[in-house]
């Protein structure tokens, strides 16, 4: 298996890459445990929305997704599109905001199965979340696989 920019094909210019996580609120985030992490959450988004690869971020009526229950009102959900899986692993591994998500345990609970999944998108085209949401089931019923996984165990687009 091959990541998106080792291709030898135009692959990587046909697809983008989607993302979802999920996270389980410890605390409502208009209370004091919560301050640092929404306090952080505009300057982390903005990071995003200018870092090199990105597409596209899900946002609801306050420019973020906090308010988009998907999952329920004790989630918060992160969607996103990049060039490549490169891309977002430098945004999330490699920036401030893994600095920040090192301390997510303060703010979030432990999930013990999947909660977040990558998969390959037609280049232009932005995944709804019931897409994402058949994407994160498939991952957590079948394990990872071309249509569903995660950046332990990549695939190219197919």
């Amino acid at each position: 298996m091959m990541s998106g920019h080792e291709s030898t094909d135009n692959t990587v210019t046909q697809f983008h890459l989607a993302q979802l996580n999920i996270a389980e609120l410890k605390f409502a985030l208009d209370t004091p445990e919560m301050f640092e992490f929404v306090d952080n959450l505009e300057r982390i988004n903005a990071l995003a929305d200018h870092s090199p690869g990105f597409v596209w971020r899900l946002r609801g009526e306050q420019g973020d997704a906090t308010s988009i229950d998907y999952f329920g009102p004790d989630y918060l959900v992160n969607m996103s599109v990049w060039e490549s899986v490169e891309a977002l692993h430098d945004y999330v591994y490699r920036s401030v905001h893994n600095q920040l998500m090192a301390r997510r345990k303060l703010w979030f609970e432990t999930m013990s199965q999947f909660y977040s999944v990558l998969w390959w998108i037609p280049a232009g085209e932005i995944p709804t979340m019931e897409q994402a949401d058949e994407r994160l089931q498939l991952l957590r019923d079948q394990g990872p696989g071309p249509r569903a996984f995660s950046f332990k165990q990549r695939f190219d687009p197919v």
